[in-house]
């Protein structure tokens, strides 16, 4: 298993971060390792919203589905995507501060099948992932 844990501080209140984080349309803004990313279920955002999210997965495009399995805002929201090689599953939490919000992005992603046998070559790559993101994350956490 491939694991990624950061946390951002942010200016931003609970509600705000909460809000634009469980969006996770808005992964394509902060992650540059995502392509593209849209809601794909209809309404607001909660329990139950789906979002399409292409990566770019060693040159090539990758396409998740994300859904909201957890969503206590403005506290946590987990997201879970399942593939017949992978399972990513995107904890994140949100804690307050004087300054904001502290927000902690745990992510993990385990591989299946054939894609096993990458595993340790693949757990490297995603901590540079991770840390593409955890910049990308900070830089849009800290604007506006």
């Amino acid at each position: 298993m491939a694991r990624y844990r950061t946390t951002v501080s942010s200016p931003w209140d609970g509600t705000a971060a909460f809000d634009y984080m469980a969006n996770f349309a808005n992964t394509a803004a902060w992650d540059p390792g995502v392509r593209r990313a849209h809601q794909i279920t209809p309404g607001d955002v909660g329990l139950g919203t789906r979002f399409e999210v292409v990566a770019d997965f060693n040159g090539r495009s990758l396409p998740l589905i994300y859904e909201i399995t957890v969503f206590e805002p403005p506290r946590r929201v987990v997201l879970r995507a399942e593939t017949p090689l992978v399972v990513s599953r995107d904890d994140i939490t949100f804690t307050p501060t004087d300054r904001g919000t502290d927000v902690t992005y745990d992510a993990e992603l385990r591989t299946r099948g054939w894609l096993t046998l990458a595993a340790p070559v693949i757990a490297r790559m995603f901590r540079g992932v991770g840390e593409r993101a955890r910049v990308g994350l900070q830089r849009e956490l800290t604007a506006r």
